[in-house]
């Protein structure tokens, strides 16, 4: 299995939002802290299950439909070659090509099946190979929900496993702290792929985070108040 590290990105992302969620939602109803982790391991293993399955479910389709579409252009390069080799042509003129290096251009692609398919595929449809395997998209993703989605529980889990010896703010205060540094470098990972500032990526997915946080807090304690 190859792991996928935009997959995993994702995945982490939306595993220590909603499992954090959770967490603020149930403190701020000032309910019992079971219920975080009951909630909160519900959460992770269902919600993750659906997150892979849903990516595995889209990085397949999108592959069919690109190898529907290679097929498309294959049939046409055997059946309608100087329409597409005029097509070829059409695309390199816009690219401010002409005359005998036009001409070249499209005799060097059109002489060799597999460049000419690609650049059909690239240039006139917008479609580039997609070379992850859906069962490795699904995985990962499951795979860093639950890892990254899981540190926000930590503090929880030392409360009972110590027999008390925190209390529930205590153990949502640490949960808070282990949270944010995991936003944190989840949004640097995510600005090193897209080649951005580390910080800047950082704090923003930390800020992302954090408001999705405090509005599980708010509902659950004006829940709390009303109910």
């Amino acid at each position: 299995m190859r792991w996928t590290l935009e997959d995993f990105v994702y995945g982490a992302t939306d595993g220590a939002v909603t499992t954090f969620a959770v967490v603020a939602g149930v403190i701020g109803a000032s309910l019992s802290p079971a219920i975080v982790l009951i909630l909160g391991f519900a959460n992770l293993f269902a919600d993750g299950f659906s997150m892979a399955v849903g990516n595995y479910l889209a990085t397949k389709s999108q592959k069919e439909y690109i190898e529907r579409e290679r097929r498309r252009e294959e049939w046409e390069i055997d059946n309608l070659a100087e329409q597409e080799k005029q097509e070829i042509r059409d695309i390199y003129t816009n690219k401010g090509f002409k005359d005998e290096l036009l001409e070249e251009i499209v005799r060097i692609i059109t002489s060799r099946r597999k460049v000419w398919i690609d650049t059909m595929m690239k240039e006139e449809l917008g479609l580039i190979e997609d070379k992850r395997r859906p069962f490795d998209t699904a995985m990962t993703t499951f795979v860093a929900f639950n890892a990254i989605g899981v540190i926000p529980l930590v503090p929880f889990i030392a409360l009972f496993a110590t027999g008390s010896l925190i209390s529930a703010i205590d153990a949502f205060v640490y949960s808070t702290v282990f949270t944010a540094i995991a936003f944190f470098l989840i949004g640097a990972i995510k600005g090193r792929i897209l080649q951005k500032s580390l910080i800047w990526s950082g704090t923003n997915t930390l800020l992302i985070g954090g408001a999705a946080a405090a509005v599980a807090f708010a509902v659950g304690y004006l829940l709390n108040t009303l109910i």
